[in-house]
């Protein structure tokens, strides 16, 4: 999966409108949720809905292999700079809660501000 190098990094999960730790279910549902709505039958001549469906189709590949979904996840992002600070804590929150189940003094950090992003005060 060779992406060049003026092409925007696609971010998959927000393609197939799933979070990052969506369930199998969760990635098919949603796919097929969306792929019947953008199907170039439904509208015929329109280039950009052929493009929709196709960018949903490319992404419901990747998510939906076990294999596929773990390389993406740990080689298909890039650039950081393009997710809210929600956004990344979330894709991230395995490691972050590993960092603080290790003793990690930064991760209690990291916890507060997504708490503090989901409104909750501690």
């Amino acid at each position: 999966m060779a992406a060049v190098a003026d092409e925007p990094h696609k971010d998959y999960y927000k393609v197939l409108e799933v979070d990052y730790d969506a369930t199998e279910e969760n990635i098919r549902s949603n796919y097929r949720r969306l792929a019947l709505k953008w199907h170039p039958d439904k509208h015929p001549n329109n280039e950009s809905a052929t493009a929709k469906f196709q960018e949903i189709d490319e992404a419901y590949r990747v998510l939906s292999d076990p294999e596929k979904r773990h390389e993406y996840n740990t080689t298909g992002y890039s650039g950081i700079t393009r997710y809210t600070l929600r956004e990344y804590l979330t894709r991230f929150k395995g490691m972050i809660l590993t960092c603080n189940g290790l003793g990690m003094s930064h991760a209690s950090i990291w916890t507060q501000q997504l708490m503090e992003t989901e409104g909750v005060d501690r």
